[in-house]
């Protein structure tokens, strides 16, 4: 088989081989463990192949002699259309582990499915009804035409901002609703997004740069080069990554997270019918939020702080919102209210504060001399060194050791 090795299309071989490696991982595990993010990871990486090889079969000679140039003309392997909603459902697998791909989510692949069509018929209408060139008579691959191209880099980008609002308003519901919401912050999802970008901004300094200058085969042979750094490294991390979502996400749209669930039972966002409030006297269904804003939000927090306090909760590395909201016997609606509006900070950010005043506290007392600073903070409810590292050093300004070092 031919295969000129040169630099540009050997350095191209190598990420695409790692690539096809670790799709085959991914499936494997997907066909193992049943993880959907693993699928449309594997197919992501599966795309991503594909996308780079005719540039590397390209400057390999394919172009040059028969039949491979047939097939690099007739073969779509850059799959545009594809892409996008791929990504989008990575995303939404791997944060929403209630997340199932449904019959109507069908739509989002019609555009792809119709691009494979074309080149299909172009095929057959060239290579068997025809006999020779007619819709590759100009020599151009056709996955290189600018409408294709175009219209293929605005639909990425169209998914990409739909995967990156998902995440934004994941992280939005994490910490209303989490107090170890670190945990759960994904921030391999974060970078996930951040190579994504990047991808796209490549293409887009190639075409502008096209705009003003003549872009050859070596000019566009960089940006192909940026797309397999950044899907090399996805391919790593996304495979290394272990961390799953807890969190599931009911009915989900692209204009609407839906409802909550957490996987440690169900909790919605709605009310607790049938219950009485420990703060009111009243049933939870009858406490509104005017009757909240007209008897003051600031009033209501001080008695949560007290159940608070008097319970100590936030020793539960695992507190939620739903748990305290059922502790309180009130709606969780209404403690996020309360809580937001009465302390300024979200959920997250309010526990973590009760949990930094108790570690204070034993610092003060000595308790360090007799037990190492990470312990003290798994004892106050913290489950990891970096959660509480960012969060002494949000509500103190100091790190534990420099806050020590004032005693």
């Amino acid at each position: 088989m031919q295969f000129d090795f040169g630099l540009h299309s050997s350095l191209l071989l190598v990420f695409l081989a790692h690539l096809l490696v670790y799709s085959g991982l991914c499936l494997r595990r997907y066909l193992a463990e049943r993880y959907a993010s693993d699928f449309w990871l594997s197919l992501l990486l599966m795309l991503s192949f594909l996308y780079v090889c005719p540039w590397m079969l390209g400057f390999a000679g394919w172009y040059s002699g028969q039949p491979f140039r047939d097939i690099l003309f007739y073969v779509p392997f850059q799959h545009l259309y594809l892409m996008g909603p791929v990504i989008l459902f990575y995303v939404l697998s791997l944060l929403n582990p209630g997340f199932r791909f449904r019959r109507k989510f069908l739509v989002h692949f019609i555009p792809a499915g119709l691009y494979i069509g074309y080149c299909l018929a172009i095929a057959i209408y060239d290579k068997f009804i025809l006999g020779d060139y007619y819709f590759l008579a100009d020599g151009r691959d056709r996955d290189f035409d600018d409408w294709y191209q175009i219209s293929g880099f605005i639909s990425m980008i169209i998914y990409f901002v739909a995967a990156l609002r998902f995440y934004l308003s994941y992280r939005r519901i994490v910490y209303n609703f989490l107090s170890n919401a670190d945990s759960f912050s994904f921030s391999y999802i974060r970078n996930f997004l951040i190579a994504v970008l990047g991808t796209l901004v490549s293409w887009c300094i190639v075409a502008l740069y096209g705009l003003f200058f003549r872009v050859d085969f070596i000019d566009s042979w960089w940006h192909f080069l940026s797309f397999s750094v950044f899907s090399y490294y996805v391919a790593i991390a996304g495979y290394s990554n272990a961390v799953r979502s807890r969190v599931f996400i009911e009915r989900w749209t692209l204009r609407s997270t839906g409802r909550i669930l957490l996987a440690r039972g169900t909790y919605r966002l709605d009310s607790i019918p049938g219950k009485t409030s420990l703060l009111t006297g009243r049933q939870v269904s009858e406490v509104a939020d005017t009757d909240m804003a007209a008897e003051g939000y600031p009033r209501w927090l001080e008695q949560i702080n007290a159940i608070m306090e008097s319970e100590k909760s936030y020793e539960d590395p695992e507190l939620s919102l739903p748990q305290l909201a059922g502790r309180l016997q009130l709606s969780v609606p209404a403690v996020s209210r309360i809580i937001n509006k009465g302390s300024g900070k979200n959920f997250n950010d309010f526990v973590n504060g009760y949990r930094v005043k108790a570690v204070m506290a034993l610092l003060n007392a000595g308790a360090h001399k007799k037990s190492t600073i990470l312990g003290l903070a798994y004892d106050c409810g913290f489950n990891s060194k970096t959660t509480f590292n960012r969060a002494f050093k949000k509500h103190t300004g100091y790190a534990p050791k420099e806050f020590i070092a004032t005693l």
